[in-house]
């Protein structure tokens, strides 16, 4: 059964002298730098795939109506009159 650490204990982990609350307490709290921008860089890809993939979906090729017969491309619109 492991013991826990009192907040206000000598830290046991590194021998700095300092209460563990104001040592390693609070390392063990913290995210790195590098976690962080990791987590920063693979959010920032999967939002740009997503609004890749959502902006793809208005540019569906649509040319199988271009022969239905009275029918122009509107580019103001966006569609098919």
């Amino acid at each position: 059964m492991a013991t826990s650490i009192g907040r206000n204990q000598i830290c046991p982990l590194c021998d700095s002298n300092k209460k563990y609350k104001k040592c390693c307490a609070l390392k063990k709290n913290k995210m790195s730098l590098s976690m962080r921008l990791s987590i920063t860089a693979i959010s920032v890809f999967l939002l740009g795939g997503m609004i890749i993939f959502l902006t793809s979906l208005g540019e569906i090729d649509t040319s199988f109506e271009s022969a239905a017969p009275g029918r122009v491309w509107s580019e103001e619109h966006g569609h098919w009159h």
